[in-house]
């Protein structure tokens, strides 16, 4: 027995006729009596009565029509499921991301679009450093990460995408004796104290930058867990920090922001996802992501 032969039994049954229900199937009626005969035979015993002008229901015939209208409203249930699961209308969405994916608004507006286009499904974001969201995303535990440019060996296993490029600003405290100044240059962050971000390699792609200009390695002080730890710090009077230019939005007392002149120096964001992901939401939410990334580099 399956969703077929009850499929047909049921049209037999609501007909009350096996010439209509034939019909309503788009079978020829030899072929639906034959596979309600099949049917009865498998069950052991005649699901209706017969006569010359209609057909009637046993009293097996009559429980099982209850039970094949569960069935089938059951089976149409699993299928819409597993439909909407497939184009990512339900599921989950794992979405790690560093501070600068949010004051950039990248990860605000990605998420939002998803949220409108698919409000059943479940986002679930957390703050997490760039190099453990990597790990994350390979591991399963995330299945999209928000992150500055690692500026190390890429992982076959992941997809990396840039979707944007920040100017670098120095955050200092803003009673530092730099704090008059217009921009600030390199050469006078020769002895500042620095303060980076733990665990974090787009960092050390900076502090190289600075290292091959001063032909000295930058004083490294301090290392914080994330953004507003480091601008705490900054504000506390113990280092400067250089920060993308989106952090500046950030108005923290005792904190102020100055440009750094130093040509061809930035801080890319990249959206990192696993190149055989599998799950509809998860795909879904890359695809909108895309076009949104498509639409703004037209606008650009």
């Amino acid at each position: 027995m399956d969703l077929r032969h009850l499929r047909y039994f049921l049209a037999v049954a609501e007909e009350g006729h096996f010439g209509r229900a034939a019909r309503r199937l788009n079978i020829v009626q030899p072929a639906l009596s034959m596979q309600i005969r099949a049917l009865e035979e498998e069950l052991g015993g005649p699901l209706f009565l017969r006569t010359s002008r209609r057909v009637e229901l046993t009293e097996a015939g009559m429980l099982l029509r209850e039970e094949a209208r569960r069935t089938l409203d059951q089976a149409e249930h699993t299928r819409l499921t597993v439909q909407r699961s497939i184009r990512g209308e339900t599921g989950n969405v794992r979405v790690g991301f560093a501070g600068n994916a949010v004051f950039s608004g990248k990860l605000i507006n990605d998420l939002r679009e998803f949220h409108r286009t698919y409000p059943d499904a479940d986002l679930i974001v957390r703050e997490l450093a760039p190099q453990l969201q990597a790990n994350a995303v390979v591991a399963g535990q995330l299945d999209i990460g928000y992150t500055p440019d690692p500026g190390i060996a890429c992982d076959d296993r992941l997809v990396y995408e840039s979707i944007g490029a920040w100017r670098i600003l120095v955050a200092l405290p803003s009673d530092h004796e730099l704090a008059s100044k217009k921009r600030l240059t390199a050469r006078m962050l020769t002895t500042a104290p620095l303060i980076v971000y733990a665990a974090q390699d787009a960092d050390e792609s900076l502090v190289h930058a600075l290292r091959q200009v001063l032909d000295s390695p930058p004083k490294v002080t301090y290392q914080a867990a994330n953004t507003l730890s480091v601008l705490a710090l900054v504000a506390s009077g113990l280092g400067l920090a250089l920060v993308p230019a989106p952090i500046a939005q950030i108005a923290l007392p005792g904190v102020v922001y100055k440009p750094l002149d130093l040509p061809g120096l930035s801080m890319d964001l990249m959206r990192i996802s696993r190149v055989d992901e599998s799950s509809g939401a998860v795909r879904a939410f890359l695809t909108l992501a895309r076009q949104r990334d498509k639409h703004r580099r037209a606008d650009d």
